[in-house]
């Protein structure tokens, strides 16, 4: 069975995420955050300290939206990746690694320099460039999400899940009220699904089995 470390609404939730869209078995992990600091036995299975991890038989992996691609193609046929042969390959392939490099990395640096460093190490200018930097980069979508429900291929897919968290960690950090209407709705209909709200449910019901907090974890791996 795959074995996903996760924490509350890290990273990880994109994996989490696609498990639950899949309708794939899997065993929930739940780690305090961060993890490297706070759990320090999960250094000897992740010497990294970073989540997400997933593990499926001799697969290792702690990319998020790598693990998404991944999910996908050993449990394809799905309608969540698009083929090599559609037309939209490309876009597809791209979207769902704009979540992360594009969307994510800047928000981490808000984070960072918001609220993880000590008070005086902190610099509120560069987390303000670095939301801003986020934002103008989101506007991107505005005019695709005001023509299409989705990113790419008429249909929700990984890309959207990529995406998806990138909006979902924007939410946390307050960012989510400077999205553009088209971005907003488009975020509004992925909270809709099924399948986000089972893994919402699914990260409470196993930290408070296990005895971790429930408080979203601000994501800098």
């Amino acid at each position: 069975m795959i074995k996903l470390y996760h924490c509350m609404s890290a990273r990880s939730f994109r994996p989490l995420w696609m498990l639950e869209e899949l309708g794939v078995p899997y065993e929930l992990v739940m780690l305090p955050f961060p993890p490297r600091v706070l759990q320090r036995a999960y250094l000897d299975v992740n010497p990294l300290g970073t989540i997400p991890l997933l593990i499926n038989g001799q697969t290792r992996m702690t990319e998020s939206a790598a693990i998404c691609q991944y999910l996908c193609a050993v449990h394809a046929p799905t309608p969540l990746q698009v083929e090599p042969h559609d037309h939209e390959f490309g876009a597809y392939l791209n979207y769902l690694h704009f979540g992360e490099a594009t969307l994510t990395f800047p928000q981490t640096l808000v984070l960072r320099y918001s609220r993880f460093e000590p008070e005086h190490r902190r610099q509120p200018s560069v987390a303000e460039d670095y939301a801003k930097w986020f934002l103008a980069r989101l506007r991107s979508l505005e005019p695709l999400l005001t023509k299409r429900a989705f990113l790419c291929a008429d249909r929700f897919t990984a890309a959207d899940v990529s995406v998806g968290y990138a909006l979902m960690l924007a939410q946390h950090l307050g960012l989510s009220a400077q999205f553009t209407p088209a971005v907003t709705a488009y975020w509004e209909r992925l909270q809709e699904r099924n399948a986000y709200m089972r893994a919402l449910q699914a990260q409470e019901a196993a930290a408070l089995a296990q005895g971790v907090s429930t408080v979203p974890a601000p994501d800098t791996r």
